[in-house]
């Protein structure tokens, strides 16, 4: 079973407080730690440490992008 983790902790991860970097998606966390195009915690206009369910109609890409990354938390809420 996965953790459960608030929005205020998952703000920890977003690639200045912690080594990690994580973002939400559909109440799943993920980590993007190791992602070229998360470096910094920034993927354009995005920021690591937030849930980016209600931003994801604006990429050019659909939720599949998320299937290469491991889910390590779960969402509270």
């Amino acid at each position: 079973m996965k953790k459960t983790i608030s929005k205020q902790q998952l703000a920890l991860y977003n690639g200045t407080d912690k080594d990690e970097i994580w973002i939400a998606y559909k109440g799943k966390v993920y980590d993007v730690t190791h992602s070229r195009l998360w470096r910094n915690g920034q993927h354009y206009l995005h920021w690591a440490g937030q849930d980016l369910t209600e931003e994801l109609a604006d990429a050019p890409h659909t939720e599949k992008v998320f299937e290469k990354f491991a889910v390590v938390a779960v969402l509270e809420g």
